[in-house]
């Protein structure tokens, strides 16, 4: 390689969404209302939950963890693509790049494991209702959380040592709004098959096992509803579950729709486009999805709102 090649970085470049400057304000505006959404929304659902005692469940317990994480998540990206966009000031250096990069990882898995935590709880509370509140106690509930937190963690500190052990070149450009994996490997003048290998292999165990988990719960589930025999019944099983589905849906719709795909020219917007729905879009619907058809919640969240508002004689 030329000599020039050789010059390592101290750091990076974030393209970014639209190198076009007249789109800054807009998408300024756009996010800054989007993220504000979200830690209001996930704040407002997280105190609800904690002050209502008719909330102290398991179901409302994950739902709290997942409204924090979701919290997290968008706060990993959102306020460095606002403060680019306001001082157009792409640089990001190294360890914020790799800092960045090990909890986009580490919220984004930890979501789709408390996804799954709840299916298991909803396929407790359908499926052996009786046995729900003796399975599904205070300290199993913690130890699926805390084993979720433990196993994520341990993911991305992998992906980040191993990602810390490179050489980067000359080149410094990641055409993205955040510092992502795959974007880092490629400007790489190092052997990465091994980061290549671990990247599959836990690409591979931490989507798989979720899923399946998410799959075996609600297969069980319909099972079990379609048997129920008046269809009343039936209905009030199933919206328990509505929510859940909904955010399942839209976060492993948008997951397969960009890492299932074959490499092309147009991948890169593609990922831009799917992270933008897992990282920022679905964290700012979820309070919207669990509390518009959840009575409880919405009583929960009626009770909050006029605790802080000023008193009227």
């Amino acid at each position: 390689m030329e000599p020039e090649n050789q010059t390592a970085v101290s750091e990076f470049l974030l393209l970014g969404l639209s190198e076009k400057p007249e789109h800054r304000i807009f998408l300024f505006g756009l996010f800054l209302s989007m993220y504000l959404v979200t830690i209001f929304g996930n704040l407002l659902i997280i105190l609800a939950i904690i002050t209502d005692s008719h909330l102290h469940t398991p179901m409302y317990f994950f739902l709290c963890n997942l409204s924090l994480v979701d919290i997290f998540f968008s706060s990993t990206t959102v306020p460095k693509m606002l403060v680019n966009f306001w001082t157009q000031n792409q640089a990001i250096p190294f360890a914020g790049c790799l800092a960045q990069m090990y909890a986009f990882h580490l919220f984004g898995t930890m979501d789709s494991f408390l996804l799954a935590v709840m299916a298991i709880d909803r396929f407790m509370a359908i499926v052996h209702p009786l046995r729900y509140l003796a399975i599904m106690r205070p300290r199993v509930c913690g130890l699926l959380v805390g084993g979720s937190w433990l196993i994520t963690n341990l993911q991305s500190l992998v992906h980040t040592c191993l990602m810390a052990q490179l050489t980067f070149c000359a080149a410094s450009e990641i055409p993205h709004f955040f510092c992502d994996l795959m974007p880092l490997l490629k400007l790489s003048c190092s052997d990465t098959h091994t980061n290549e290998l671990v990247i599959f292999a836990f690409g591979i165990i931490m989507s798989i096992s979720p899923l399946a988990c998410i799959l075996f719960s609600y297969c069980c589930v319909f099972w079990t509803v379609f048997r129920i025999p008046p269809a009343q019944g039936k209905w009030k099983a199933f919206s328990t579950c509505s929510s859940h589905l909904t955010v399942v849906t839209l976060f492993y719709g948008t997951i397969f729709a960009v890492y299932l795909q074959p490499t092309s020219p147009a991948s890169s917007q593609k990922d831009k486009a799917a992270a933008l729905m897992c990282g920022v879009v679905i964290p700012t619907l979820n309070p919207f999805i669990y509390s518009l058809r959840n009575k409880d919640m919405k009583a929960a969240l009626r009770k909050v709102v006029h605790k802080a508002a000023p008193s009227q004689s």
